[in-house]
């Protein structure tokens, strides 16, 4: 039977099939199979290994963007509150300005990109069950599939609220190519068992090659029961679900010793770094750092420096007095040589990320193969002291995660003498330090519906605390619109209130 998948009503949902190496460490570039006949494709092992691997691709359009620094990453951050965008992007002024409408390209990207991906895990899972292959091999590449549908998932629910539940393939005459919103705790049902399935398929505890792993199946769980205990569900009983969950991580990986090791080449993969997204020179690239350098000044071998996501300097100065995270080329930087003239120091005015600088291009030939990261220890510890701490106060375990943070960041520990209250935003303050510009200040606000004053230092009620622009959370700004188009191609989706 010839599988030729056409509309889903949701967006074009293209069939990606990638030829990999197969330690899956880098991805080829996708071709379009639109002839994709997928009763004869899944012959063996090695196709669908290939087919999996395939999945994997869609992770590339959250650093995917135009020449006006547009891009999902940027995006989702921008929404927090706490970056100014330097270039000529009109969206991305919309969206720090909450001026934005339903036909920001942004949205329709993440929605269109990841009910792809879905489109094709839904495939996978109904196909590899009937490929011959060892039955531990096909558990294992199971488990990569229900993760990765997971993943795309909990994009999509925290993004847009109640959102159409795909979980089979759907053809062109089905009566479910247009489908209604489900609800979110429904779609939260789905990612739950799912990622159930996914750490009992025999997953590695780690992997270095790119590949989703025990520890990225367990991260992407914890993380999910935290943000079911927060809003909009507030099952406060998941918070012991994250504490226990995040847990089983913390063993398994380890805190590099110097922040550059976050974002060079020679550690893709490896000590903290639990699940990214693979680039290669020569295979697939992205603009990450020129993105994140400052506008229009010659830093590095770029041809373009497009200032999209530069932090605000009242953010920059929240962090503590001392913190080793502020210093000169730790994660920020204000000042660098001047590509072509390094004898010429430029000095920005701004302070840009160097956690996104990557050196191999900025020294080399302008090429950007930089992974991004989506899960990284220092998440799982802080979900850990958080959720334990909302379960039963402040504890020793807990406050020795948030307190190995702060001693590689060069900072005193914190003590046993804090109240709940208080630990809980001394987590939430760390959340934002060290996890800065990591596309996690938006959800957690949408969690706990609290911003980060960063001027008074303090957590205010999202609505009422202006961010450093002066701008005020708008309560619609909780989600993002279901993209104008998909509404005008399916009747069966209503868009999300204020938008």
């Amino acid at each position: 039977m010839k599988f030729n998948l056409k509309k889903y009503g949701i967006g074009s949902l293209i069939l990606i099939l990638t030829i990999c190496s197969s330690g899956c460490k880098k991805y080829l570039d996708e071709k379009n199979n639109s002839n994709f006949v997928k009763d004869t494709y899944f012959q063996n092992a090695s196709q669908a290994r290939t087919f999996v691997n395939g999945i994997y691709t869609s992770l590339y359009f959250f650093q995917n963007g135009d020449a006006y620094g547009e891009s999902p990453f940027i995006t989702i951050e921008l929404f927090a509150g706490h970056a100014t965008s330097l270039g000529q992007s009109v969206n991305n002024g919309n969206v720090i300005n909450q001026r934005t409408d339903a036909v920001n390209p942004g949205f329709e990207t993440v929605w269109r990109g990841s009910y792809n991906a879905i489109a094709n895990a839904n495939l996978a899972l109904e196909q590899i069950p009937n490929v011959a292959m060892p039955d531990a091999d096909k558990k294992k590449l199971l488990g990569e599939v229900y993760f990765l549908r997971a993943f795309f998932y909990y994009h999509l629910v925290r993004l847009y609220g109640d959102v159409p539940l795909v979980t089979k393939t759907v053809g062109v005459s089905d009566a479910d190519l247009y489908p209604s919103r489900s609800p979110v705790a429904s779609v939260y049902d789905l990612i739950i068992a799912d990622l159930t399935l996914a750490q009992a398929s025999g997953l590695a505890a780690t992997d270095q090659t790119g590949k989703v792993s025990l520890g990225a199946v367990n991260t992407l769980l914890a993380s999910v029961y935290l943000t079911t205990a927060g809003f909009p569900l507030n099952k406060t009983e998941n918070y012991a679900k994250a504490a226990a969950t995040a847990e089983l991580v913390l063993p398994s990986y380890t805190l590099f010793d110097n922040y550059l090791y976050l974002h060079d080449n020679a550690h893709k993969n490896q000590g903290e770094l639990i699940f990214q997204s693979q680039y290669l020179v020569g295979v697939r690239d992205n603009a990450i750092p020129q993105l994140t350098v400052p506008f229009n000044l010659p830093v590095g071998a770029y041809g373009d420096h497009l200032g999209a996501m530069i932090p605000t300097n009242q953010f920059f100065n929240s962090y503590e007095t001392g913190d080793l995270r502020t210093q000169e080329r730790q994660f920020y930087f204000s000042s660098y040589p001047q590509n072509g003239a390094p004898a010429n120091t430029i000095t920005f005015g701004v302070h840009a990320l160097y956690k996104y600088f990557h050196l191999e291009s900025a020294l080399g030939n302008g090429i950007s193969d930089e992974n991004w990261t989506f899960l990284r220890l220092p998440e799982a510890m802080l979900i850990y002291a958080e959720a334990s701490n909302e379960v039963g106060g402040p504890n020793t375990k807990a406050l020795a995660q948030v307190n190995a943070i702060r001693t590689r960041a060069k900072l005193s520990s914190l003590t046993a003498a804090l109240t709940k209250d208080q630990f809980r935003e001394a987590i939430w303050k760390e959340r934002y330090h060290e996890l800065a510009y990591e596309d996690k200040a938006y959800f957690d606000i949408q969690r706990t519906h609290k911003a980060y004053n960063v001027v008074n230092n303090t957590f205010g009620e999202a609505t009422t605390t202006p961010t450093e622009q002066g701008v005020t959370f708008k309560s619609q700004y909780y989600l993002w619109p279901v993209p104008q188009r998909e509404i005008n191609t399916n009747k069966n989706l209503t868009q999300n209130t204020g938008w």
